[in-house]
């Protein structure tokens, strides 16, 4: 006699143990019905999320540093690496723009801030000072010193991520020039290193969905449901231009590589999930990482296209920061003209550059924007003030799959993509590839 099916609270309880998709899922919704039911005990929430990121933080800089110096040892060849770095940022700079312009249009279209008729007097700059700490985007020429690091133990100490992919890139050009045979423990040392840490990752993750719940009952108690009735139409618009932006994306893919991002979706549906959640890209990289590798793109590409597209290839932020700046305009009563909005562009294809881990950094962009124009008062920025962290989950799921996407059609126009393996893992039919993952395997048991 066959064995009868289990009930139904028994396989939902044996899904919420085997995949951290349905366990973040149902803190997400969980954090949701908090924050509204009790907005002023969400905010004590805040440390769960906090300390979610502060350990995946700890992680990213030594886990990069790994991935670059053994791609490049591996791959042997530093021209490539070189011509990598160059085609990425190639890519990164159409890309952009690319989003600049999706932005443009669709604000020209759908005219979200007409009608509001806002008094610029009525506005002041201080709520946009206290937001941005009074700091400033840096300077093309700040920006590549900053680059630079100023010590060894500094660059991961500081966890900047262009400190850390410079010194990568040294050590893996030393390691090639001196050769295996004269630092023969070196590389190994390196391996498993990069083992270790991303059996820490496995650790961390199991984390995730607590570190969701306290993000999203934070945010819904800070700001309630009643904001996303005041800007519907900004909101409706900003998340339909991300969407149009990733159908582009996937012709893209498709085109030059033969992988559907649909497909890529599916397998990426956990780390899309916890990003949306915790509206942080840097707390998916080791993993994204990880899982890129298992896709077929080489290591070298992996570690320099993802981690440098998180300062170069900010596709969410360009939509938003086109969009928000036609936005203000519109509100303020100012019409720009067709030059001007070209200025928008030009200007925010740098001030959009170098943004990451800057406090307020899209409020110094669309201020700086709003400068160069001489036409929108900055007092105006203001009024995106109480939908910005709406929009936060538009930017990390969008800058996520931009920089997803930027690997595979880097790795493939470089030949660094093993094409029929990623066809492969995105199809499901990868279970011979996980055993080469052990700490992938940790994670998905979270």
């Amino acid at each position: 006699m066959p064995p009868s099916p289990p009930s139904l609270p028994r396989r939902v309880a044996r899904v919420l143990r085997s995949s951290l998709f349905a366990q973040v899922a149902c803190a997400l919704v969980l954090g949701i019905v908090v924050g509204r039911l009790w907005p002023g005990s969400a905010s004590d929430l805040q440390p769960l999320g906090d300390g979610f990121t502060r350990l995946i933080k700890t992680i990213i800089s030594p886990l990069v540093f790994c991935v670059v110096v053994v791609g490049i040892a591996k791959a042997g060849d530093l021209k490539a690496f070189g011509r990598i770095g160059l085609k990425a940022l190639i890519w990164f700079e159409v890309a952009g723009t690319l989003a600049l312009v999706v932005g443009l249009v669709a604000a020209n279209v759908v005219q979200p801030g007409a009608g509001m008729h806002v008094d610029p007097a009525t506005l002041s700059t201080k709520a946009v000072d206290a937001k941005t700490g009074g700091g400033s985007l840096p300077t093309t020429t700040e920006f590549v010193l900053d680059a630079l690091p100023t010590s060894f133990i500094g660059a991961f100490a500081e966890n900047s991520l262009l400190q850390v992919l410079v010194l990568a890139c040294l050590v893996g050009a030393a390691l090639l020039h001196l050769g295996h045979t004269r630092v023969p423990q070196v590389l190994p040392a390196v391996e498993q290193a990069q083992e270790i840490i991303f059996a820490i990752v496995g650790f961390v993750m199991r984390l995730a969905p607590i570190a969701v719940f306290g993000a999203m009952a934070v945010l819904i108690g800070q700001y309630g449901l009643g904001v996303i009735e005041t800007y519907a139409k900004l909101i409706v618009l900003c998340y339909a231009a991300a969407a149009l932006f990733v159908a582009l994306l996937a012709v893209a893919l498709k085109a030059l590589t033969g992988l559907s991002l649909w497909r890529f979706l599916r397998y990426m549906r956990e780390e899309l999930l916890l990003a949306l959640g915790t509206a942080s890209t840097e707390s998916v990289l080791p993993r994204v990482m990880q899982k890129l590798r298992r896709a077929g793109a080489r290591d070298d590409a992996v570690g320099l296209v993802l981690p440098t597209g998180y300062s170069f290839n900010l596709d969410g932020a360009s939509l938003y920061l086109s969009i928000g700046t036609l936005f203000i305009a519109q509100a303020v009563g100012v019409d720009l003209s067709l030059g001007q909005q070209i200025t928008v562009v030009l200007v925010l294809m740098l001030t959009s550059k170098g943004m990451a881990g800057i406090p307020g950094s899209a409020f110094l962009a669309l201020s700086a924007t709003a400068s160069s124009l001489e036409a929108i008062p900055a007092g105006a920025v203001a009024l995106l003030l109480g939908v910005d962290r709406i929009m936060d989950s538009m930017r990390v799921v969008t800058n996520l799959l931009g920089n997803c996407v930027a690997v595979f059609a880097v790795s493939r126009w470089e030949g660094a993509l093993d094409v029929e393996r990623a066809k492969q893992v995105l199809g499901g039919g990868a279970a011979e590839v996980a055993t080469e993952e052990p700490a992938e395997e940790l994670v998905s048991e979270a």
